[in-house]
């Protein structure tokens, strides 16, 4: 009996992860790409009824084909996409169903998997009670049929879930003017996959989501008959999707491939974009620069330009230099992301004069953006250069809460606490991670 508890408890636990999206890739912050996603989704995030300030569509570093909602009001995009995707209409397609989602309250709700759950659990009980009594082969066969069941109701409810956040987002599309085609051409790649993998197109049953083709005729009687069908792309999100994709591309794949799609003979703009980032990855600083540069040529006040080149030079071992295109992008866009590069340059001179600028700056950029471990690491070190022992500690407890280090964060947090005077906002901080980490520290030595 206790093997096929176990057994059955293990099916359970399988039934409950199949709906949980991994998270464990890597997020690929870049201020340039994050204010492109804002502007290209602000008009579909109104048309779902949600703020744009509320919002945020990120990019996480996995090469499949693929977005999701994980709770909140959060779209992750996968990299992979964005590479595959032909143009900013497609891309808004994506997004648009996938806030379709988030309207829904899918990733809250759960309702297909609070009913599984609860049909395996009976199903465990009564197939328990069946094997108690002597009848193995009965319980066996009611635990089976209890999976099956179980299983049938989650792929259901998860297929409705996707037919409705089609239709939530075509209906996004439409109030925000943008054309439908993009949505369309996007699951005919899907199909396309599909085709390749051998996967049969002729019955949905099993899977957690309908077949592209099943999607693409429904949504074409929708998107056909649109007003905005024929509206082209906007022009400008056009061109800045074209940039966030060449520096994609350079950034993720590999510096060969990246030089097979961008040959030196294309000298447009993504393609400099794209070869400046495979340059300095294989640790070729001037041909990088040289990339940067004639990005600079045609734009030279371009804020994402002049963050380029400060990072190639500051990532060379030429800090001093990375100062000023830094300042200037610092002073064009504010962007959090970019001051904490200014800030590692700074501090990365060595040189006394630069500590002040580089903790106004850091300080700023923590101000509007809290949810970087990094800035609060370049924080700490400057905190720890002028002796203030008890911030940087702080600035510590507040790194390693962010990235999951309980028992650091609360060492962190413990030391902070002891050089700073209670009451004020610094120490209450300190306190307020040392009692959530001593929560998680302590929850964790329990499951063990």
């Amino acid at each position: 009996m206790t093997r096929w508890l176990r057994l059955a408890v293990v099916l359970l636990a399988s039934l409950m992860l199949m709906a949980r999206p991994a998270l464990a890739q890597s997020i690929l912050r870049d201020a340039e790409t994050e204010a492109f996603m804002a502007d290209m989704s602000g008009d579909l995030v109104k048309a779902a009824g949600m703020q744009p300030r509320n919002v945020q569509v990120l990019v996480i570093n996995d090469p499949e084909i693929n977005a999701f909602v994980a709770g909140g009001q959060y779209v992750w995009v996968h990299s992979g996409l964005i590479a595959q995707a032909d143009n900013v209409n497609q891309l808004q397609g994506v997004v648009a169903h996938e806030l379709g989602h988030i309207e829904g309250g899918h990733v809250i709700r759960n309702d297909g998997i609070k009913e599984a759950t609860g049909i395996t659990l009976l199903s465990l009980v009564l197939g328990a009670a069946a094997i108690a009594a002597g009848g193995a082969e009965a319980g066996m066969g009611l635990m089976g049929l209890g999976q099956q069941a179980a299983m049938t109701k989650y792929l259901a409810f998860s297929r409705a879930q996707e037919s409705s956040a089609d239709l939530a987002g075509a209906r996004y599309l439409s109030v925000a003017h943008l054309s439908g085609r993009g949505s369309l051409e996007f699951f005919k790649k899907l199909q396309n996959q599909e085709y390749r993998l051998a996967i049969p197109q002729d019955n949905s049953y099993g899977r957690t989501h309908p077949l592209s083709g099943e999607r693409i005729n429904v949504l074409r009687e929708v998107y056909t008959v649109d007003p905005a069908w024929d509206n082209p792309p906007n022009p400008q999100l056009e061109a800045r999707f074209e940039r966030i994709k060449a520096k994609l591309i350079g950034f993720v794949s590999e510096p060969q491939q990246t030089l097979l799609k961008y040959p030196e003979s294309d000298q447009t703009i993504p393609a400099h974009y794209a070869r400046a980032y495979a340059w300095h990855k294989s640790a070729y600083p001037d041909k990088a620069l040289s990339e940067a540069d004639a990005l600079l040529a045609a734009a030279p006040h371009d804020p994402y330009f002049l963050e380029l080149k400060g990072q190639i030079l500051l990532e060379s071992g030429r800090p001093a230099d990375a100062i000023a295109p830094l300042r200037e992008a610092v002073a064009e866009t504010q962007a959090p992301l970019i001051a904490v590069l200014l800030g590692h340059a700074l501090i990365a001179t060595e040189d006394d004069r630069n500590f002040a600028e580089a903790e106004s700056v850091l300080r700023n950029a923590i101000a509007r953006d809290r949810e970087n471990p990094f800035a609060w690491y370049q924080l700490g070190v400057v905190y720890e250069h002028r002796g203030d022992t008890p911030r940087a500690a702080l600035a510590s407890a507040e790194r390693f809460s962010m990235i999951g280090q309980d028992s650091m964060a609360l060492r962190s947090a413990d030391a902070a606490m002891q050089g700073l005077k209670p009451g004020t906002v610094d120490y209450l901080r300190a306190q307020d991670i040392a009692m959530v980490s001593r929560a998680a520290v302590e929850q964790k030595r329990k499951r063990r």
